[in-house]
């Protein structure tokens, strides 16, 4: 048995389709200048039909979002920057096209590798496909056809690329396997969104099965079993079909009240980052949009997206989600997540630096195109703003400050704007969450962003592999700052949601209910399995069990408490 990390649910027993891509052997030769850029642009053609025709074929299969992907990639196909190097580098050193690529690709794959967020770390990916398709056109090499397949199959590789996924039909693809990658790479993405089962970083496999072999996936446990014996098939193909009982089984959930046996009521929201997502959302009982990331409005342009683009957007989501809530984040950028066509300084801790609303009122230019757009969509739905990275109060006021003044603008222009939208913050820094009492006396609601409130509070870096057990959800500090927030709120009759991580996890929500948390904000595809198990839980049991944990001095202990395994 192997162990891998279960990035999209489900357990197929099947065949092996080892997938093997074509070996490139890259290197510099002294070349004809003229020659080697005709065979770049003869490659890039190649490579540019290949991405649309992936895309067309994957349309209906894949969310709008998915398919967006390949817009990414036809961009950096285009991309004068990216390009104009390997030209360069091809006129000036005389060398053969694949090598510039290489050399130029690589640049750039290393630099989004080492930038902090981990969105932009997969954007990585991007890059590598892209390249690796041009490079195999330039050498002649031909990329496996994965839409060929027509019998079912577990996909085994090293790694999954976009364009791979892209091509996945679920109807003979029962499941993938691969050595690299983690929960948050393109590959475990498309994964749940096309509901295929999934095990990535599981270490070496190619050299442990041979086309054809028998092949157990439990994308449950993170676990790969080759040569199963027919028990074990027995065995596994109950657990599949338990599983997709238990799935089907949360449909009649779709449009159930979210409360406790004891009647605590809380709601259930979707966090998502395009219009389209919104569907989604709504397909799996959704209540409510608890973090629109409105960032990918502006990560998807090649310029600042203008009021009447952001208005559209903003208009549709509370349009399709209306009556229920919208939770929209103002633009969160800067530091790690640079834009092309956005000048950022240079940092030592990025991270820490010039972000989010610390860009926003800086850059009133920007902020208030943003800010004006969300006004005029507000009478479509219901609104909620929200100001991500708050540290002080008066950063907060400054922020409301802008959108009442844009307000009057709008009134004077004899724009409708809703009298009926909510003006809150992300609790994201220690600071704001140990000042929560004042900030609740002025903010309408809180968001807690789990992802950052931990790792600020803990001081590390939770993609650090050194530091990456000090990332504890459960460690009595965290659970006593939640505290702090939640009470704070509440003692000023304000709400508060999670749009962390946290929110989705099975096992965190009961303790996050006896805190006293109002709204829960997740991936769409985790909204049923929440409700049902707030649905069997006793509110009160769970607040005497949350003072418990409390009390604790360590994570395991708070673990042993609610029964779960560190």
């Amino acid at each position: 048995m192997i162990k891998g990390i279960a990035a999209s649910s489900g357990v197929a027993v099947s065949k092996v389709f080892k997938l093997s891509h074509p070996v490139l052997k890259i290197e510099k030769i002294d070349s004809d200048s003229k020659v080697e850029l005709e065979r770049l642009e003869n490659a890039l053609v190649k490579t540019q039909t290949d991405i649309k025709t992936i895309k067309a074929n994957a349309v209906g299969r894949l969310a709008d979002e998915d398919l967006a992907i390949f817009d990414a990639h036809l961009m950096v196909t285009e991309d004068p920057e990216f390009l104009d190097q390997i030209k360069e580098l091809i006129n000036n050193d005389s060398v053969n096209a694949d090598f510039a690529v290489n050399e130029v690709g690589n640049m750039f794959i290393g630099m989004f590798e080492s930038m902090e967020d981990a969105y932009f770390r997969e954007r990585a990916a991007d890059i590598k496909d892209v390249t690796y398709r041009l490079k195999c056109h330039i050498q002649g090499l031909n990329i496996p056809d994965l839409t060929t397949i027509s019998e079912e199959v577990v996909i085994v590789a090293e790694d999954l690329t976009p364009s791979d996924t892209a091509q996945l039909d679920r109807k003979f693809v029962k499941g993938f396997a691969t050595e690299i990658g983690g929960r948050t790479s393109h590959s475990a993405i498309m994964a749940r969104s096309l509901e295929i089962p999934a095990v990535v970083g599981a270490g070496a496999l190619l050299d442990k099965c041979e086309h054809g072999q028998d092949i157990v996936l439990d994308a449950l446990a993170g676990e790969i079993v080759f040569s199963p014996s027919e028990d074990q098939k027995v065995e596994y193909n109950k657990k599949s079909a338990d599983f997709l009982a238990h799935k089907e089984s949360l449909r009649v959930l779709k449009d159930a009240e979210t409360v406790t046996l004891d009647g605590r009521v809380v709601e259930l929201g979707g966090n998502i980052g395009t219009p389209a997502d919104v569907t989604g959302v709504l397909d799996n009982g959704g209540e409510a949009v608890g973090l629109y990331r409105t960032e990918f409005l502006y990560m998807g342009a090649s310029e600042l997206p203008n009021e009447e683009d952001q208005f559209q957007a903003y208009k549709t989501v509370l349009e399709n989600m209306a009556p229920g809530r919208v939770v929209v984040r103002t633009l969160d950028i800067g530091g790690d997540k640079e834009l092309d066509y956005l000048k950022f300084p240079h940092e030592m801790n990025p991270f820490l630096g010039y972000r989010a609303i610390r860009l926003c009122l800086d850059r009133p230019d920007i902020f208030s195109v943003q800010i004006r757009a969300l006004l005029r969509a507000s009478v479509y739905g219901k609104l909620s703003i929200m100001f991500p990275m708050i540290a002080t109060l008066q950063e907060f006021r400054d922020a409301k400050a802008m959108v009442e003044t844009e307000k009057k603008n709008l009134s004077k222009e004899g724009i409708a704007v809703s009298d009926d939208i909510e003006l809150g913050m992300m609790v994201e820094i220690p600071a704001a969450a140990v000042l929560a009492d004042q900030f609740a006396k002025e903010a309408d609601f809180f968001s807690i962003g789990t992802n950052d409130l931990i790792q600020y509070s803990m001081a590390a870096d939770r993609m650090n592999e050194k530091v990456s057990y000090l990332y504890q959800p459960y460690n009595p500090s965290i659970l006593r700052l939640l505290k702090m927030i939640i009470d704070g709120a509440h003692k000023e009759g304000k709400w508060v949601g999670m749009c962390g991580e946290m929110a989705g996890d099975e096992q965190a929500i009961p303790l996050l209910l006896g805190l006293g948390l109002d709204e829960f904000s997740m991936s769409a595809s985790s909204i049923l399995q929440a409700r049902s198990i707030i649905r069997e839980s006793n509110y009160a049991d769970l607040q005497a069990l949350t003072e418990k944990a409390l009390n604790c001095g360590t994570t395991e202990e708070v673990l042993a408490l609610f029964d779960v395994e560190a």
